[in-house]
């Protein structure tokens, strides 16, 4: 079979669907539709067994009507000359204008909505502009793919899919080599917590910032590294938390494994995920975990066992549970890495999230 995937970005395919493509490609004909500024990352992309084709009217971010009809129109171009027997999309452009390409070329499509994101969960006019995109669009779809039950029910509740079409996968998997156990951190006096995500409003930093500066008050041997890069409206506490000594900043970092490695526990206290794969890599690799108790957040930790569950939006409640964990026995510290790394073999391992993903779409 000829497989057609398409996406707005090649760090979505590189970094979450490289073992899918992989696979997919050993057995079928794999095409990747990516925008044209993609073209530098081709061979990498090439070296999955896959051939590239490449778009031009995809913005990523703008929602402009008139480069929309163009992007579905040249998706149904691209459909009539490839002819595949299925098409895979990711990302939500990809999502709303593939499906609907497809469902006038009357082509299976297979939509994975990684996270319903802020224009569903503000409310308001996007998140009725987008349900009822997402209704018209992929209403024909063979399958919809979540990242976790909250996200599927909500949909179902609104009546924009028929429950047959829906399906949860434990997000795109965790890669339990490249994210290999380590031994936990040598009992010591520093205890070190990372942050590794987009520093922004909706990944709870607020509350982070709140809870790290009361903890940093009550102990000294306290250290607070973050990864990522900060939403212009963030540069400024960053620097000046940076500048007081409360927290390391390290920008954007490709290979985060080793801060994973040299921490006592990661923290995400976000709003809202689809799954949040910053905490099953850091699971992966035997660190806990303190992170919202929220759909997306919540499947990647046993409470009390393997981390901590935190009320959304609760700075002190987030401060309390990670005093709770600075507290901790070492012992007890090293026994919850190892119940981390367990629930991902046990349940998030990539190689079983890619085997039921083409077993799903029947190849």
């Amino acid at each position: 079979m000829k497989i057609l995937i398409l996406a707005n970005h090649y760090l979505t395919l590189r970094v979450f669907r490289r073992e899918l493509i992989q696979k997919l490609s050993e057995s079928h004909e794999v095409v990747i539709s990516l925008p044209e500024d993609s073209k530098e990352y081709m061979d990498e992309l090439r070296s999955f067994g896959a051939r590239l084709v490449y778009v031009k009217n995809m913005d990523r971010r703008a929602i402009n009507p008139i480069e929309d009809l163009k992007l579905i129109s040249e998706y149904k171009k691209l459909l009539k000359e490839e002819k595949p027997d299925k098409v895979i999309t990711y990302t939500i452009k990809c999502n709303i204008y593939g499906a609907w390409a497809c469902k006038s070329q009357k082509i299976p499509c297979y939509c994975n909505v990684t996270g319903l994101g802020s224009a569903f969960n503000n409310g308001g006019l996007l998140r009725f502009v987008t349900s009822k995109m997402y209704k018209y669009s992929m209403n024909k779809a063979e399958k919809v793919f979540f990242e976790n039950k909250g996200n599927e029910q909500t949909v179902l509740d609104m009546k924009l899919f028929k429950p047959s079409q829906t399906y949860v996968l434990n997000g795109a998997g965790v890669n339990l080599e490249k994210f290999a156990f380590t031994p936990y951190p040598e009992n010591n006096s520093k205890i070190t917590f990372l942050f590794f995500a987009r520093i922004m409003k909706e990944k709870g930093v607020d509350e982070l910032f709140y809870a790290l500066e009361k903890l940093k008050k009550e102990y000294n041997n306290l250290q607070f590294n973050f990864i990522g890069i900060y939403e212009d409206e963030y540069e400024e506490k960053v620097k000046e938390l940076e500048s007081k000594g409360f927290i390391k900043y390290f920008g954007f970092q490709k290979n985060v494994v080793p801060f994973i490695q040299e921490s006592n526990c990661v923290v995400l206290p976000s709003y809202h995920e689809g799954m949040a794969n910053t905490l099953l890599e850091s699971a992966s690799v035997g660190r806990p975990i303190i992170t919202s108790d929220i759909h997306g957040c919540k499947e990647a930790v046993v409470d009390k066992k393997s981390g901590y569950l935190v009320k959304v939006q609760d700075k002190e409640d987030l401060y309390m549970k990670m005093k709770e964990f600075i507290n901790l026995p070492y012992e007890q510290k090293v026994e919850m890495g190892i119940l981390a790394r367990k629930h991902m073999e046990d349940n998030f391992d990539k190689n079983d999230v890619v085997n039921e993903t083409i077993s799903v779409i029947g190849l």
